[in-house]
């Protein structure tokens, strides 16, 4: 019971259903008192514990009635009950023995059966005639003779458990879990009763084995379409998940522009566990330094008697950040997701004055307030994004258009590669922009052993940044822009 609920919980995670262990803990609880008799019963008991939201009720409902997938097992008992009396001399339906021939076989051959293809080829050319079949003796040929469809429902699904079907991650492991779920059942045994059928003389047993093959056939379609579906309850959004963990970590340069809307979803996502983290008010209360003054001052009226005890607390401050970003060519890629990055933290970091220049450097604030995030980078990297990299012309630039507005509350984000085509450096204007701010940070997209190679001058500008860091993936821009929430103070 516990790891049928754990399974299902794990296909609501998948689906982006936020559940905690304690809230894990509450669904066992529940299910202990409700049991798996009553469907709507646990469905409904299971909503009250699980999903939170809107959104995660209705991901709910439509994941709940994909993993209880269950047959009306009264309605088919009665189904298959009406059927027995159609059944032929050889103890199959009539519209079984009317597929024993042509179509029976195109349908092996649609389910690739290698060596139990070349037997029902071979065998099947015989006129075996109609007449009794055999007993079986194999636990699965039993089972499929039995034409128990709600038994076979069950058998499938206890196997897919003992292979751990909702471990499946991508779609090529479909037939592998299904050649799995069939060996769990007993496949092995059926086939050589199967190839033994073939040996013998008495019509029969022979009979019998072309009626297995078929059904073997026919069982392995149905296993297919099983792990088929739970790759879709299970593994979907597993597979999402991996592609978004490599995305996360590949460098923004060789992100293909086909792949460009899933790194804004993961951007998006990142910003916004980043706002929820550090958009909360941490509570001083009982614990710090005394503040001394303010103690007496609250206690005056209790004559000098000490009942309420105050703290000194440290406000935190939002920081006020200026982006200034080289876009051309070789690192726009980089400067497109760092400015939707930073502007996607607007609840934590509502001061976002933004910079671009390939060569002259101009404001783009205003574009990003009038036009959406993404036309907003397009027009920026459209309009900035030629010219000859000149980071001391656009130095210059930045300390004419900012200097006055810097103070000892800002921080100064540059992103580029330092990549001068062996211009003037100016690195005495970033030398007045350390003394002004209070941090200055410097992502570079390349690796740090390319810093100081051909034309690259990072080594006349480290001196003065207080962090210079390799960014080149969505990893480590998240670390840097964590990092400065959490120590802006």
């Amino acid at each position: 019971m516990d790891r049928t609920l754990t399974s299902f919980i794990s296909a609501l995670r998948t689906a982006e259903v936020r559940i905690s262990p304690a809230e894990t803990l509450d669904a066992l609880s529940a299910v202990e008192l409700t049991g798996y008799q009553d469907r709507e019963f646990l469905k409904n008991t299971l909503a009250l514990v699980l999903p939170k939201t809107i959104d995660e009720k209705e991901t709910f409902d439509n994941t709940f009635e994909e993993f209880f997938n269950f047959v009306d097992i009264s309605a088919q008992r009665t189904k298959s009950d009406e059927t027995d009396g159609d059944r032929g001399d050889d103890g199959a339906t009539s519209s079984e023995s009317q597929g024993r021939g042509s179509g029976s076989r195109s349908q092996g051959a649609g389910t690739g059966g290698g060596a139990s293809q070349e037997l029902t080829d071979e065998t099947d050319s015989e006129d075996l005639g109609r007449g009794p079949l055999a007993e079986p003796t194999s636990r699965l040929g039993q089972l499929l003779m039995r034409n128990d469809r709600i038994e076979l429902n069950v058998q499938v699904a206890k196997s897919a458990k003992a292979v751990r079907l909702e471990e499946i991650q991508v779609f090529t492991q479909k037939g592998l879990y299904t050649r799995r779920i069939l060996d769990e059942m007993g496949l092995a045994e059926l086939q050589r009763e199967i190839n033994s059928s073939k040996e013998s003389a008495e019509l029969p047993i022979r009979r019998l084995g072309r009626e297995l093959r078929h059904r073997q056939d026919w069982l392995r379609e149905q296993v297919r379409d099983y792990v088929e579906k739970q790759f879709l309850l299970h593994a979907d959004a597993q597979g999402l998940r991996l592609r978004e963990e490599l995305l996360r970590k590949v460098k923004l340069s060789n992100v293909e522009h086909r792949n460009f809307r899933l790194v804004q979803e993961i951007v998006y996502r990142m910003a916004k566990k980043l706002v929820a983290l550090h958009s909360r008010r941490k509570k001083v209360f009982k614990r710090g330094v005394l503040n001394v003054s303010r103690t007496l001052r609250h206690n005056m009226s209790y004559d000098g008697n000490i009942f309420d005890l105050h703290w000194k607390s440290v406000k935190v401050d939002r920081p006020n950040v200026f982006a200034i970003c080289d876009v051309s060519g070789s690192v726009s890629n980089y400067a497109r997701f760092m400015l939707m990055f930073l502007y996607s933290l607007e609840e934590v970091m509502p001061k976002v004055r933004s910079f671009a220049f390939s060569s002259d450097l101009g404001e783009v604030t205003e574009l990003f307030e009038r036009n959406s995030l993404e036309d907003a980078i397009a027009k920026t990297l459209r309009d900035y994004g030629s010219g000859s990299t000149d980071y001391g012309q656009a130095l210059l630039d930045f300390r004419k258009k900012c200097s006055n507005d810097i103070d000892n509350r800002t921080t100064i984000i540059i992103l580029g590669d330092a990549r001068n085509n062996y211009g003037d450096a100016h690195q005495s204007v970033l030398k007045e922009l350390y003394d002004l701010s209070k941090r200055v940070i410097w992502l570079n997209p390349e690796s740090r052993t390319t810093w100081n190679t051909g034309d690259a001058i990072m080594r006349k500008y480290t001196p003065y940044v207080h962090q210079a860091e390799e960014c080149n993936s969505l990893v480590h821009l998240e670390r840097v822009v964590s990092n400065l929430l959490r120590t802006v103070q």
